[in-house]
């Protein structure tokens, strides 16, 4: 049986989601390794490509899945002021601190 933890999604606050929890510390931190702290920030897209090196094998297999942890990772950076998110179109992101 695997830990879980729960994650907020910023676009349904007061909401909460059980996760693996191994999964989401090892591509938090890789998220945070490579997200910048100041805008424009990056793309989901570039986020995924640049963390896919940070993530090892025995938990994403050739990248597996990584694209869905990004966004479970990002949303909830996102809600907890973490990670803040530009006003216009394309979705980019960058640190708060």
């Amino acid at each position: 049986m695997t830990d879980k933890i729960d994650v907020q999604n910023v676009g349904q606050p007061g909401k909460t989601y059980r996760v693996d929890a191994a999964k989401y510390a090892e591509m938090c931190k890789a998220v945070l390794a490579i997200v910048p702290t100041e805008p424009p920030g990056m793309t989901p897209a570039e986020i995924i490509a640049a963390v896919k090196p940070h993530l090892t094998e025995a938990l994403f297999p050739g990248g597996e899945t990584a694209g869905w942890w990004v966004k479970c990772v990002q949303l909830d950076l996102e809600a907890k002021g973490i990670l803040k998110r530009g006003t216009k179109g394309p979705v980019r992101v960058w640190r708060t601190s």
